[in-house]
């Protein structure tokens, strides 16, 4: 027995050994692997010179915020949303939306010219934004065990709040990140693919450490992230603060709709549409399948008794299809990136629209995954032009404000399709409310595209007429040099700035014959002849039995060269006042 025992012990031993060693070379694979995945993510942001400018660690940065980002939704919606009865859930989303709707319509003519004023301190902002989130989150993780719901909600609208604000920071500063060799939207795409790879890698991390620790464990670890980050934010290339180049005392500028040149506010518009579109089917099909009023969910129907079509999995793959069309929609817009944003902008809304008239006709399980992967598909490409468009068509010194009224314009219109979406699920109607969005997004589309029918046949009939005005202007130019060569550089001198060709040509061959006397007998100018002449004053006294041929000479002589003079000035006023390094699309950049 003893033996035996003995035995059995070395067999303990060695087994003991062999599984250790096991374990040793598994997570010597797992930790070998973690570094190639590592190092192929990290050439990847790096391509094309991202890592001497930044745009690298900008996209590391942007890919941790929005994973911390997803975890925290995660952890909040299984308190705030799926933790009470469906019934319970509309009041309770409803208070949600009203109440970061609100907020937003308060803070955004304040986000945007506070981030400006701030200029040469970006990095230090977003970090800012970061460390908040952070300190929000050990607030939430604190509130959640005693289920302090207004504590949620208000910390859910500051992370909420500082997430935007983080957003706008970023778009800000991409062009100072952008290399030689990447178009803005191939920019922006590449940094909504990272973003949107590591949410999906968040999303299903959050919520299986969710069902294990809780959210406060979870809210916790969220906190700890969001300090990093910050700390990482900070260590981001200097090149990135601009310095402040308005001049001091100058008067705040502030951004509307109304203020952001016609290219910029069509693509609103148009991800106006979007976001609300986005937001309406996300609570609209949501409710309806927790009220199973979907076709395949419903009681009267055979395949209703299939377990693979229960509420859970059909959540499931309406969030895959989600997923999958961001995927593509950043794809798509890195794809595109040598062609026109602002026909993106109106091709995105044209298929949306399509899509949900196509689902209301035939509406079921697989109508319902399309429009999802199309909604998704549809909002990332359209952001992501009207990013590149704002990017290109708005000076640094706003474009933080105008990237702030963006953001919040596109979040109220979520949340406004939010609450209808919401309010139309109680009609248990899948086809009334598609009926409803399509007739939304079609009314919207022809409105954009009348708008810009109009805006293009008064561009080009503003060109045609200056055009023959300066075929004119030329003619009369031709005339008078033929006629008499000396006047005609004064008089194309004149007409290239206030039009008053005849008038300037009328006095030029007229010469002198404003002047009552060009001298009188002893010699004297007139004094009535001195007061006509602006340049006059200075000659009279000079002038001593003159010919009056030469005085005619030297007096059209002076006036051109005050004509030439007062050109050159207006010249350099008009220089003074237009930036050339702007694009003349927009005339308020």
């Amino acid at each position: 027995m003893a033996h035996g025992a003995a035995g059995a012990g070395r067999a303990t031993v060695r087994a003991s050994k062999a599984t250790a060693s096991g374990t040793a070379r598994a997570s010597k694979a797992t930790a070998s692997g973690a570094r190639k995945v590592g190092k192929a993510t990290r050439r990847l942001t790096n391509a094309n010179g991202a890592d001497r400018t930044g745009l690298g660690r900008l996209i590391e940065l942007s890919a941790g915020n929005s994973a911390t980002d997803a975890a925290v939704t995660v952890a909040l919606a299984s308190t705030v949303f799926f933790g009470v009865p469906v019934g319970e859930a509309r009041g309770s989303v409803a208070l949600y939306l009203v109440i970061t709707m609100l907020p937003f319509a308060l803070l955004a003519p304040f986000v945007g010219p506070i981030l400006d004023k701030f200029r040469s301190g970006r990095r230090y902002v977003m970090a800012g934004t970061l460390f908040g989130r952070g300190l929000l989150c050990f607030a939430m993780a604190a509130a959640v065990g005693p289920g302090d719901l207004p504590t949620l909600f208000i910390g859910a609208l500051g992370v909420l709040v500082l997430s935007k604000a983080y957003n706008v920071s970023r778009a800000a500063i991409m062009p100072s990140v952008l290399p030689a060799d990447i178009s803005l939207v191939s920019a922006n795409a590449r940094v909504a693919l990272f973003t949107l790879v590591a949410a999906g890698v968040a999303v299903p991390v959050g919520a299986g450490l969710t069902a294990w620790l809780g959210s406060a464990m979870v809210l916790r670890v969220a906190m700890v992230a969001f300090l990093l980050l910050g700390v990482a934010a900070v260590r981001l290339p200097r090149h990135i603060d601009s310095p402040d180049l308005e001049e001091e005392g100058a008067p705040t500028r502030w951004r509307t709709l109304l203020k952001v040149g016609p290219a910029v506010a069509e693509a609103v518009w148009a991800n106006v549409a979007l976001r609300i579109f986005s937001g309406f089917l996300l609570f609209f099909l949501l409710f309806l399948v927790q009220d199973k009023a979907v076709p395949w969910l419903a009681a009267d129907q055979p395949w209703a008794r299939d377990p693979f079509f229960d509420i859970p999995k059909t959540i499931a793959l309406l969030a895959a299809a989600a997923g999958l069309g961001g995927l593509l929609g950043a794809a798509v817009a890195n794809w595109t990136r040598n062609h026109a944003p602002q026909l993106i902008v109106l091709v995105t809304l044209a298929v949306a629209a399509v899509t949900t008239i196509v689902t209301a006709i035939f509406f079921g399980l697989w109508a319902a995954l399309a429009v999802g992967l199309v909604t998704a598909f549809a909002q990332e490409l359209g952001k992501l032009a009207l990013d590149a468009i704002v990017q290109r068509e708005i000076g640094e010194e706003v474009r933080s404000s105008t990237f702030g009224v963006v953001e919040a314009v596109l979040q109220l219109a979520w949340v406004f399709g939010g609450l209808f979406g919401l309010v139309l699920s109680l009609s248990q109607s899948g086809v009334a409310g598609l009926v409803t969005l399509a007739v939304v997004l079609t009314g919207t589309l022809g409105w954009l595209l009348i708008a810009r029918r109009k805006r293009v046949r008064a561009t080009k009939a503003k060109l045609r007429r200056q055009r023959a005005e300066a075929a004119a202007h030329a003619e009369t130019a031709n005339r008078m040099e033929a006629a008499d060569p000396m006047e005609a550089p004064a008089y194309a001198d004149a007409a290239d700035h206030n039009g008053a060709a005849e008038r300037n040509g009328a006095a030029e061959r007229n010469g002198a014959a404003d002047f009552k006397g060009t001298a009188d007998r002893n010699g004297t100018p007139d004094r009535t002849e001195a007061a006509d002449h602006t340049a006059a004053p200075d000659h009279t006294e000079t002038v001593d039995f003159a010919d009056p041929a030469d005085q005619r000479a030297d007096q059209r002589a002076d006036q051109r060269a005050d004509r030439r003079t007062d050109h050159q000035g207006e010249k350099q006023r008009r220089g003074d006042t237009l930036d050339s390094t702007k694009p003349l699309t927009n005339p308020h950049g």
